[in-house]
């Protein structure tokens, strides 16, 4: 099982064509990863990170903790906080320090 409290960066390389869905919301949110960025050092063994999502324009999700599901990695929670808002969708953030 994932374990988010010793996740690296490299644990979401390569995951940008996959899908990932908020499931502790209905209707459910699909979500797209669209970048993941080292942050320089931080408490956790290969420093900490953020990772970045798109989701739809309807429904925003506030800031707070979802539940997150992603085939590879089964069911994370995920302090998400919104971020921005384009034409295509909200922006979600999670920080890993």
């Amino acid at each position: 099982m994932f374990d988010p409290l010793n996740a690296s960066a490299s644990d979401f390389e390569g995951l940008g064509d996959k899908s990932f869905t908020v499931t502790s919301v209905e209707p459910e949110v699909p979500l797209e990863l669209i970048e993941v960025k080292a942050m320089g050092s931080g408490m956790r063994e290969g420093g900490a990170f953020s990772l970045l999502w798109r989701g739809p324009n309807e429904p925003a999700l506030p800031q707070a903790t979802y539940r997150v599901t992603q085939a590879e990695l089964g069911e994370i929670d995920l302090f998400l906080v919104p971020v921005a808002q384009f034409e295509d969708g909200f922006r979600y953030e999670a920080v890993f320090a």
